[in-house]
């Protein structure tokens, strides 16, 4: 204490001794104080403020220094308050009066409870409350008590409240009329959350007339939203979403994020009541920015965050439902340190136990399909490396073919010539054991066989034909193979093929039949041995052949 009190000192030192001000500091504290509230939120308010606290530095008037603080606290950012209430604290305790002290920290209280730190704002109350009872001064009694039932009622203890509410509601009604209209709509609070909503409306009703026999208006929205909130409890849910929606407006002038809250989630569960399911989660995620902004949430509020998980699990979101489960969880931390009486008797569809098993759930189900998407990613890196090889080994082919084509049209008319003078020549060192005069006869029957078209016949057998050429199949067949290098089928297929080709070459109107036409023409017995065999002869497909045939004909 007594560094901060070094500190302080020294930092009121640089604030307000500045010569040009020396004859405000001859003024007397009403002037001063006049000028300070004259200048409320503007920067001519920091002249008059420094030129106070100079003032009562300056004569030690220790009372007025606590007072300067105070002004100081009132006129001050949220981030410096604190340390403005501390200095207060300070000089309060050189006065060694025991209302200014209890003064001075229930105000560091009443800093506490605006930036919601519930429970150093109870512990400075309750300080507060032993120095203020040792004195004479009666409103600062009732003003603790006031503050203190807040926080009871923030802890839920709200029968406890509403006595000090009641109480504090007698005292004021003669003493402050704002504090009075305070302590009714926070009985009405009270009312509802102990499910005495008939009570509820009561008190509002008698709040409302009250601040219009005393015109105070700045009180209505809250009343409103007490109201519509009380309705949402009666299932009046279109009355409740039409008063919390009027009271919006007000909570967000004052920029009030905690009643701002409180109004979104109960337009929330009015809307999840009526129906609206898409409107309700809308405020619900309202609530939880807040809560991430704000750090608030009341106990009742965490049902928010049950909806919106339960809602990402229908909707099949599993990044969402393992979000607000997390959110939920860091709720629940905040809740069970704020708010322990309240947080063991309230209903949790989401203990904790059920939560770390919920999340577990997500977890293993986003795992899973983290798996099926890297199996998918892998198989459809396989699909298009298979894609794009076939569409490389196509238009390889297709140039291949290309190629193939040319070549076959620079060909002559296929022949096959069996019979010539190195034909003898093999004949007659033949190895097989067949007469010279037998293969020569063989050969000359090929020769008229080929000339004459007979293998465009259908059902061709090696048998069929040696009958023909009165002689042995298996003769025929080794005399093929010796004198063209193939089997029987091959060498018929080729003869077929080979027509058919210069067919096509010389005789543009046979481009126009499909492949059945052509197998028939060929006297094949099937359309698929035709493009088989067409593909082994000529290494291009009938189709290309003929599509290559046309483009050639019209360049």
């Amino acid at each position: 204490m007594l560094i901060l009190a070094f500190c302080t000192s020294r930092a009121v030192a640089g604030i307000i001794y500045y010569p040009e001000r020396d004859t405000l500091l001859l003024k007397n504290y009403a002037y001063l104080s006049d000028h300070i509230d004259r200048f409320e939120g503007k920067p001519q308010a920091t002249i008059y403020l420094r030129a106070y606290l100079a003032k009562a530095y300056g004569e030690k008037n220790w009372p007025e220094v606590v007072e300067g603080y105070k002004n100081f606290v009132h006129a001050s950012e949220e981030s410096k308050r604190l340390a403005y209430t501390d200095s207060m604290i300070i000089a309060a305790s050189k006065t060694r009066n025991n209302d200014i002290l209890g003064s001075a920290y229930l105000t560091k209280g009443i800093v506490h409870y605006s930036m919601k730190h519930y429970p150093q704002a109870l512990d400075n109350y309750l300080v507060a409350e032993r120095y203020i009872a040792k004195g004479n001064d009666l409103y600062l009694k009732f003003k603790a008590k006031y503050n203190i039932a807040h926080i009871k009622y923030y802890l839920g203890y709200y029968e406890e409240a509403l006595h000090l509410f009641q109480e504090c509601s007698y005292y004021f009604k003669k003493e402050n009329d704002l504090a009075y209209l305070n302590c009714l709509h926070s009985a009405g609070l009270c009312y509802s959350r102990m499910g005495k909503y008939a009570l509820c409306s009561t008190t509002n009703a008698l709040a409302l007339k009250e601040s219009r026999r005393l015109n105070i208006s700045e009180l209505d929205p809250y009343l409103r939203l007490s109201e519509g909130i009380n309705l949402y409890f009666l299932q009046q849910y279109q009355r409740s979403l039409r008063l919390i929606g009027q009271s919006l407006p007000g909570i967000l002038k004052d920029d009030d994020f905690a009643n701002e809250a409180i109004a979104c989630f109960y337009l929330g569960k009015a809307n999840m009541a009526l129906g609206n399911k898409a409107l309700a989660y809308t405020y619900f995620r309202k609530v939880d920015y807040i809560f991430g902004e704000k750090h608030y949430l009341r106990p009742d509020m965490r049902e928010g965050y049950e909806a919106l998980i339960k809602y990402s699990h229908e909707k099949g979101n599993p990044e969402s439902e393992l979000y607000y489960i997390n959110r939920l969880f860091k709720a629940d931390s905040l809740l069970n340190s704020n708010y322990k009486y309240l947080s063991q008797k309230i209903h949790k569809e989401y203990d904790t136990a059920k939560l770390i098993e919920a999340k577990s759930a997500v977890e293993t189900r986003l795992l899973i399909r983290k798996n099926y998407e890297i199996v998918f990613i892998v198989l459809g890196l396989l699909l298009i490396c298979f894609l794009l090889y076939l569409i490389h080994k196509y238009f390889k082919s297709k140039q291949q073919y290309k190629i193939r084509f040319e070549q076959i049209m620079q060909e002559k008319a296929a022949t096959t010539p069996l019979i010539n003078s190195t034909v003898q020549k093999i004949a007659e060192n033949d190895p097989i054991p067949i007469k010279a005069e037998v293969i020569a006869s063989i050969l000359k029957h090929l020769q008229k066989f080929e000339d004459q078209h007979k293998y465009l016949q259908k059902e061709l057998t090696a048998v069929k034909i040696a009958e023909s050429f009165s002689t042995n199949h298996k003769y025929l067949s080794k005399v093929i193979l010796m004198h063209s290098g193939k089997k029987f089928t091959d060498y018929v297929n080729d003869l077929r093929i080979d027509y058919i080709i210069n067919l096509l070459k010389e005789e543009p109107r046979y481009r126009k039949y499909n492949n059945r036409a052509l197998a028939e023409e060929a006297g094949f017995s099937t359309t698929q041995h035709f493009t088989k065999a067409f593909l082994k002869r000529a290494q291009i497909s009938p189709s290309f052949f003929i599509a290559e045939l046309n483009a050639f004909s019209l360049s």
